[in-house]
Order: C-alpha cells, then sequence, then structure tokens
C-alpha cells in the first residue's frame, strides 16, 4: 500500500517495529511513530493487534498535533478503535475508522474496497490517498460504521472460506478431479469470490504464501460473532464455522491460507 502511495507521486515516510520492513518498501524510514506524527499530514495504521493499536495511538499521540489526520484501517472491536481515537484526539487529531476489505493479493494490485467512517473532513483530506491502495472508497458516515461493515464483509469470508472447503473435500470424496471442480464451480452460479481466490489453493493443496492467514480470519471472526451478540443478530452460520477456525489455528495451521480450513476438513474425513 505505501508503494501504491508513493508510486501516485506522495512523500511517504513509514515505521515499523521491524526496521526493516520499512527500509524494504523503499520509502523514507522514521525511526519512531511518534517522528511519522511530527512530519506527516495523514498517518495510516494497519496493526495486527489492538495491544499494537493501542501502543502505536500512543505514541502517534506524543508526536501529533492539530490537524494531523490518523486513518486507522485494521480490523478490531469497536471498544479498541474508540480507546484509540480518544487517545489521538487528546493530541488535537481526526481519526477515521477505515478498514478495508481484501486479501493481500488485492494490497498488493490495489483493488482493496475501502469502508471509510468518521470526521467528513477529515475524510476528503484523506480520500485521495484512499484511492491509490483501493478501487473504490465507501464513505459511511460516523465513526464505528466502517468496522460494522467490515463485520458484515468478513462474516462472508469466514462462511464462504469454510463453505469452498467442503466443496472440494466433497468433489474430490466424489472421485472428482480437484482442478476440474474448481474449473467448473467457477463457472457456475454457485461461485463465489472467496471460492475464486481460495479454491485454487485448495485444489492444489499449496497454501503458501498466504493471501490472508488463517490466524487473521479467525480473530476476525471472533470479533464479528462478539458484535452480532452484542446487537442480537442471530448468526448460526459463523456459529459453525468459527469452532473450526480455531480448531484449525490450535493444529497449527494459523500461518497458513485460511484455504487450510480443507486439511483440516481432510484431517476430520480420513
Amino acid at each position: 500500500m505505501s508503494r501504491h502511495v508513493a508510486a501516485a507521486g506522495h512523500e511517504v515516510i513509514g515505521f515499523d517495529v521491524d526496521a526493516g520492513r520499512a527500509a524494504a518498501l523503499g520509502v523514507e524510514s522514521a525511526d519512531s511513530a511518534a517522528a511519522v506524527a511530527a512530519q506527516a499530514d495523514v498517518v495510516v495504521l494497519i496493526l495486527p493487534t489492538a495491544e499494537a493499536l493501542d501502543q502505536a495511538s500512543r505514541a502517534l499521540a506524543s508526536g501529533g498535533r492539530p490537524g494531523l489526520v490518523v486513518v486507522e484501517m485494521g480490523t478490531f472491536d469497536l471498544a479498541a478503535k474508540q480507546q484509540a481515537r480518544a487517545v489521538l484526539e487528546s493530541c488535537g487529531a481526526a481519526v477515521l475508522d477505515a478498514p478495508v476489505s481484501g486479501t493481500g493479493l488485492q494490497a498488493a494490485d490495489a483493488t482493496l474496497v475501502v469502508y471509510a467512517s468518521g470526521d467528513r473532513d477529515a475524510f476528503d483530506v484523506a480520500e485521495p490517498l484512499l484511492g491509490c491502495v483501493g478501487r473504490r472508497t465507501f464513505y459511511l458516515g460516523e465513526f464505528g460504521n466502517g468496522s460494522r461493515m467490515k463485520y458484515v464483509a468478513n462474516l462472508l469470508v469466514s462462511v464462504h472460506t469454510l463453505a469452498a472447503a467442503e466443496a472440494h473435500l466433497l468433489g474430490a470424496a466424489s472421485g472428482l478431479d480437484p482442478q476440474v471442480v474448481q474449473e467448473v464451480i467457477s463457472a457456475g452460479v454457485g461461485t463465489s469470490k472467496i471460492f475464486d481466490i481460495r479454491g485454487p489453493m485448495m485444489a492444489s493443496g499449496v497454501y503458501e504464501p498466504p493471501s490472508a492467514r488463517l490466524a487473521i480470519i479467525c480473530k476476525d471472526a471472533g470479533i464479528i460473532d462478539a458484535h452480532a451478540r452484542s446487537v442480537g443478530a442471530s448468526t448460526p452460520l459463523l456459529s459453525a464455522a468459527l469452532p473450526q477456525y480455531r480448531e484449525a489455528v490450535e493444529r497449527g495451521l494459523g500461518d497458513l491460507d485460511a484455504a487450510a480450513l480443507l486439511q483440516l476438513l481432510q484431517e476430520a474425513s480420513s
């Protein structure tokens, strides 16, 4: 994503706790998150855990200033987002909740979809950058709506990935060639974008490099499950899928692509 923003002509400075990651991007590397906040007009956060978000927010606030726009693009529960927002607003920054729909493959070719929410003026400042990393950006109103929409999207991702694994398992158990199953089902009404993305990995049995790690999908599914309960939404398919993800992580499949759910089902069927 940083490369896409830089390629569009924007000056990019970045920080990562692993200094080699920022340096490998070919953009200017800062020695701290606070240094990024002191120099940039817009700061984008994409972090793996709520704890990392809290740490990064506090570091940014120590170097932030009025007029800074912070775009938080991770998938976390709303309480973590709101806490980060409060910390960042203490230094005068404006904060957007703007998670993305898509995998690492979509990040690589700038075809992500951005679900942005929060202060409209801040969105207007950040929108040109968001257009560099995705094929479409939606402005969804009040802060938190971006995450709420992401929960809807990732519920489908979680369920469709398991459905794709079940379909390939059934095809193979029925004596069909997995590659033929992938080709034929992709051409018909039963397919999905997830089947098209993860199905080829299932057909070949190769789950690396991951487009999205199974552990990340499991983490997201847990967040969505808790949110659905909090708003009184019945999600029986997600409730059925979540234990499968958790078992897959427990069996050591978490660092593989989520398509490795098929491996879990194969082991259960043998």
